[in-house]
């Protein structure tokens, strides 16, 4: 079904807002999944903030064109059945969903990724940022770093205490 001239404008407002509020947006080829795949899809990137679009390419063009720091992206990569992820919390987390979909349904593919600045990533690039860690997990691992000397100090001294009680049980048994 066609689209209106007020729902295309509404369509390009909505990819706007959503494009100026995610730190990253991943590209990704969809052609040959099956729209139960995709409402799966849909429900498990909500899990970590993301949300998935498929919007014409068309009107994904517009709405860049419709976002100063966005203009300069390279669109000449959005041809074809595309899908759109957005998360404004998380640069990984786009990535990250539909790389995790994607060993199920390998109808999934990436083409590229839109940052912040408007800079095109490709496929390569997004593939990379999926296999790095979550923000969660690398606060968590800064964290155990951090503690990490703080463990071995009291671990030390707790050693030490129970060696010495161990010699003082020893002596009074004497």
């Amino acid at each position: 079904m066609a689209l209106t001239k007020q729902e295309k404008s509404d369509v390009i407002a909505e990819v706007s807002e959503l494009l100026t509020a995610s730190k990253m947006t991943v590209v990704a080829k969809y052609q040959g999944t099956t729209v139960k795949a995709l409402q799966q899809l849909r429900r498990d990137a909500r899990n970590n903030g993301t949300k998935v679009k498929v919007v014409k390419n068309r009107l994904v063009i517009q709405a860049l064109q419709g976002v100063d720091a966005l203009k300069a992206a390279d669109t000449s990569a959005l041809e074809g059945m595309l899908l759109y992820a957005f998360n404004g919390e998380d640069e990984v987390a786009p990535a990250q969903a539909l790389a995790t979909f994607a060993k199920a349904n390998p109808t999934i593919e990436f083409v590229g990724a839109i940052n912040a600045q408007g800079v095109f990533l490709n496929a390569d690039d997004v593939k990379a940022l999926a296999t790095l860690p979550g923000k969660d997990q690398l606060i968590a691992e800064v964290v155990a770093t951090l503690l990490s000397p703080v463990h071995d100090v009291t671990n030390a001294l707790s050693g030490n205490l129970h060696a010495l009680l161990d010699g003082v049980s020893a002596k009074a048994t004497a």
